[in-house]
């Protein structure tokens, strides 16, 4: 594909340095972040926000993104007051899970019910209408039960929330930047291992080596679609013991995020052998698909536009898509907006956005898929790898 740029010209970001030698945000851009947040929660008449994260890989980096802290087990929330300092609440039994030198909000607490004591803080604090960022999917039970009765409102808040951070800060880009260079690293050893007659797992081993040892710690969901006779069936499965023939396809969708959590998306098709004449016929709708793409992810276009320029394409070669094109990423595996036909959202400047098209058959059956993390730009989208959609075949990274 053609259109991609490079980072040439654009200033080094020196990342502040926490206890133990991680990098945290600078002070400017937690500024911006908690700005930017409090903006939107006014426009809402929210009184306070309450951002919740836990282990579930991808779901742990709204709590990160306003706190610096990093969940390693169970759950935690951060409260954000429209006005006065931030309060990190854990569940009593995570007292010492996870590293509580490295966030920049200092005042911790450790209730038995958290949402009890964020209940009894709002009351105190008379407050009315709380944002809930993670309401639907996050929040405990537990917790929700105590917060969900008058006079208190819980408002949802995952799509405002991420908003206020889509468009990602020149600190931001250079994490994301770092973490794309990772994730193709890993990608490049993957393949320069990859062999028939060993296991799925087996092939994938390399790249996960990879990207521990570059930081991404438990910051990883790498799965696969793979399949016989040159096709991949259509659901997504953990790399496992089946053992791989020349004509076994692999997609290998490696998603991770480097140690300041920043998420990037990246797969190509591995194959040593040949396709199937279905798959061979979906292999030559993607690069025409991407490239329109590529080509509306700029300031002003719809994000709806973007979907629908993939799937005409698609169409027009007789495919459909398994799901959304893509969806924005940052320190949260998945953030809106997504890339759909009813996301009739303003794409911005620096927004990053996965773009992930899953064709597949009549029958639902046989796939192809890939993915790559974009850039939006002013006039187009910026690809932020230059790794070339082909078929990779083995030492050939």
């Amino acid at each position: 594909m053609t259109g991609n740029k490079t980072n040439a010209g654009a200033p080094p970001f020196r990342p502040v340095l926490a206890k133990g030698g991680d990098s945290r945000p600078s002070p400017a851009e937690i500024e911006r972040r908690y700005r930017n947040l409090r903006q939107a929660m006014r426009a809402h008449q929210l009184d306070a926000l309450i951002v919740c994260g836990n282990q579930y890989a991808g779901f742990e980096g709204a709590v990160r993104y306003v706190s610096g802290f990093e969940i390693v087990h169970r759950y935690a929330y951060v409260l954000l007051p429209l006005q006065g300092d931030l309060t990190i609440v854990f569940p009593a039994e995570a007292r010492w899970i996870g590293d509580k030198s490295k966030p920049w909000i200092r005042d911790h607490v450790w209730p038995e019910v958290p949402g009890k004591w964020l209940r009894q803080r709002a009351l105190d604090a008379g407050w009315k209408r709380i944002g809930v960022y993670g309401m639907d999917f996050v929040m405990a039970v537990r917790d929700y039960r105590e917060l969900a009765t008058p006079p208190l409102e819980l408002v949802p808040f995952d799509f405002e929330f991420d908003m206020a951070r889509a468009v990602k800060s020149a600190e931001e880009l250079a994490e994301i930047r770092e973490s794309m260079d990772i994730v193709v690293e890993g990608f490049r050893a993957l393949v320069n291992h990859y062999a028939p007659g060993k296991t799925e797992a087996e092939i994938m081993a390399p790249a996960v080596e990879v990207y521990f040892a570059r930081g991404a710690g438990p910051r990883m969901m790498n799965i696969v679609l793979s399949g016989a006779h040159g096709e991949a069936e259509a659901s997504f499965k953990v790399p496992g013991h089946r053992v791989v023939s020349s004509d076994d396809l692999l997609l290998y969708s490696l998603e991770i995020g480097n140690a300041a959590g920043y998420w990037v998306e990246f797969s190509r098709a591995l194959i040593s052998g040949k396709l199937s004449r279905r798959t061979e016929e979906m292999r030559a709708a993607y690069p025409e698909a991407m490239e329109a793409a590529r080509q509306r992810l700029r300031e002003g276009e719809l994000a709806s536009n973007v979907h629908r320029a993939i799937t005409d394409v698609l169409a027009r070669h007789g495919f459909s898509l398994g799901h959304l094109s893509g969806h924005a990423i940052g320190t949260t595996m998945l953030e809106y907006p997504s890339i759909g036909a009813a996301s009739d959202v303003t794409l911005k400047e620096n927004m990053i956005l996965s773009v992930h098209p899953q064709v597949v058959d009549q029958d639902g059956k046989v796939c192809l898929y890939t993915q790559d993390t974009f850039r939006v730009g002013k006039t187009e989208g910026e690809n932020l790898c230059n790794v070339e959609w082909r078929l990779y075949r083995g030492g050939d990274a």
